[in-house]
Order: C-alpha cells, then structure tokens, then sequence
C-alpha cells in the first residue's frame, strides 16, 4: 500500500466525526471534498494511481454508509458487534400494513403522475424515518440491541421508500419537462 493510504480505524475516523448516530451533514460533505482531493485517482501515475483508486473507493464507500441513516445504524451495530440478521423479517404487523399502504399510495400517485400527492407522502416518510432515527439513538444509547436493531430493519424499509418516492419525483418532473417540448 502507498505512503498515500489514509489511516483510520472506521469510517467514522476516516471523516473525522465522533461515532455516534447524529453526526452534522455539512462536516461529512467538507470532509469527503477534502478526502476526494487529496485522494484523487488522477493525481499519480502508475502503482500509486492504483492505490489512490482503491483509496477513492474506499472513502466513496464509506461516506454511501455514513450519509444514510439506515446504513450509518446498521455499521454502528456492526461497530457494537451486534450484527443485523437481514433473514428475519420486521415482525411488527401495524408497521408492515402501513408500509404495504404507502407503496400502494406512491403507485397509485406514479401512474397518476401525482406529484402533489408524492410529496406528501415522502413528507410523511420523512417523519418516520426521522422517528425511527430517535427510537435508534436511545436504544443504541442504553445497549437495547433488538430494539435498536428493529429500528434500523425499518429504516432501511423506510430509507428505500423515500428513494423510490425520489425515483418518481424525477420521474414526474422529467415527464412534466417532456410535456412542455411539445407545447
């Protein structure tokens, strides 16, 4: 490996934050620039163009994990040595008619290209994701690992469900783009 290769012990040292759940968006994004700088592939040639590669990677990879909640929560129980079993499936059935409801709604609204209505329903997410988040910290906080582990398996529902509501804003919005071509 390079003189280049950054050190650290997780990739909450990599960015120069403490580990825990809440850590400030603006200080990951300077961090990863900084990171993207000094570690750019294009700066060597040769063995240590490789290794700056592999490097770029690396740092990519980590801030993917460190920038979404339901990926940051899942490697701080890895952290923890509490590992999540992705076999069992989320047992709360309140939870699940609910989730099942809201992929119904954005469908509806996707075929519908109901913009209006897929906003609300990311707002909605949104909340949820943020409740489960705080359900996170505190059983993280007092070593409630099935509870802390419940919450990450329904972030990461609820992280994918906001993606896809995403997914068919920009949908919508380049379709409603496509629309005034031919006006």
């Amino acid at each position: 490996m390079s003189d280049n290769a950054p050190t650290f012990a997780n990739f909450f040292a990599l960015f120069e934050l403490p580990i825990t759940f809440e850590i400030e968006p603006t200080k990951l994004n300077e961090r990863l620039r900084q990171l993207q700088s000094q570690y750019h592939p294009d700066k060597l040639t040769g063995n240590e163009s490789a290794s700056l590669q592999q490097n770029s990677a690396v740092i990519n990879h980590a801030y993917d994990i460190l920038s979404n909640p339901d990926s940051r929560a899942n490697y701080l129980l890895e952290l923890s040595g509490q590992e999540l079993n992705t076999d069992h499936s989320i047992a709360d059935l309140d939870f699940l008619d609910d989730a099942m409801e809201m992929r119904m709604d954005l469908d509806d609204a996707e075929a519908a290209n109901d913009l209006a209505t897929i906003s609300k329903l990311k707002t909605n997410v949104d909340e949820r994701i943020e409740s489960q988040s705080q359900r996170f910290v505190t059983a993280y906080a007092e070593q409630d690992w099935s509870v802390a582990k419940d919450a990450t398996q329904k972030l990461k529902f609820l992280v994918k469900l906001k993606k896809d509501m995403d997914i068919a804003i920009d949908n919508s919005q380049q379709q409603t783009d496509d629309d005034d071509l031919y006006l």
